[in-house]
């Protein structure tokens, strides 16, 4: 293997293996080269075939970069590795399986204009003016449901305004609009193969054996969706490692849970943690003074 200086930590934290691993690495610390020489060491030491490795991330940038230095590790066999986005991952998934809930393999993805289009049909019908809510903050209010996984059902018997009333209801109709046009958007792609997964055991346990060591970069921006995800893949094998920084999550916003790396632990028990702190990127004045700040 073309393996690159590492230090004790992150050799330490490639070749750990048999247990979960959760990595604790700050920006600048060598986490997308831990990540990609696990993947490589992985594969060159017979632990796992490339064509059995999940390794997700949250961008195409990112996914691109890793798909790039692993391919600088190890031979055309980084092509069989299933590798890319959350959003990129379950839809190819779902291509294959969402027919066990009604679709068709050939559903469409709606961006946010299209939700705000279905949006605005539905506050039409009911008669609902723009002027006492916008179409966008109800399409964020269904995003920020779907992330803290709350059906139109709970949402509706949480409210506690007219508005929250009809928002609710807006969220209910505009599910059963998507599922009408075969279509299904962001948040979909995570919830659909939730459940897939819980109405079909053996489709998880399929994908459990298809994907048996998983690697999660930047898990300190994961939400309860993608918690659940890799969590029940993993669940039978507990073939997986995790890296983050619990310092850095960004995506409070889209409904990340800072809990789920900082309970790894509780969810996998007996795992390895490292944490990676020499940092590669900066001079030792520009930490002194960021450590200051925070």
């Amino acid at each position: 293997m073309k393996k690159k200086k590492l230090n004790k930590i992150q050799n330490a934290a490639v070749e750990a293996v048999n247990k979960p691993v959760l990595i604790f690495a700050g920006a600048g610390s060598g986490k997308t080269r831990v990540l990609t020489e696990k993947i490589a060491f992985l594969i060159e030491q017979d632990h796992v075939k490339p064509e059995n490795i999940l390794a997700v991330t949250f961008t195409n940038k990112a996914a691109k970069e890793m798909r790039e230095r692993v391919s600088k590790l190890i031979d055309n066999s980084q092509s069989k590795i299933n590798m890319g986005t959350f959003h990129s991952i379950c839809a190819r998934l779902l291509r294959a399986e969402i027919h066990n809930l009604d679709y068709t393999s050939a559903f469409v993805i709606y961006d946010s204009q299209d939700q705000i289009s279905v949006v605005k049909v539905i506050m039409a019908a009911k008669d609902i003016s723009k002027s006492d809510i916008s179409p966008q903050e109800i399409r964020r209010n269904i995003s920020y449901f779907k992330s803290k996984m709350i059906t139109p059902a709970e949402a509706l018997s949480k409210t506690r305004t007219v508005k929250d009333r009809k928002i609710a209801e807006i969220f209910g109709a505009y599910k059963a609009e998507l599922k009408k046009n075969n279509a299904v958007d962001f948040d979909d792609l995570l919830l659909l193969p939730l459940e897939i997964f819980e109405k079909f055991p053996a489709i998880l346990k399929k994908y459990q054996e298809k994907w048996q060591y998983i690697l999660v970069d930047e898990y300190q921006d994961t939400n309860r969706p993608q918690f659940l995800l890799v969590s029940q893949l993993a669940s039978s094998h507990r073939q997986i490692c995790v890296v983050g920084d619990d310092d850095q999550s960004i995506y409070g916003w889209r409904g990340a849970d800072i809990r789920n790396i900082l309970d790894f632990e509780k969810t996998f028990g007996d795992c390895h943690i490292f944490k990676l702190e020499k940092n590669y990127r900066s001079t030792g004045y520009i930490l002194s003074s960021a450590s200051a700040v925070v």
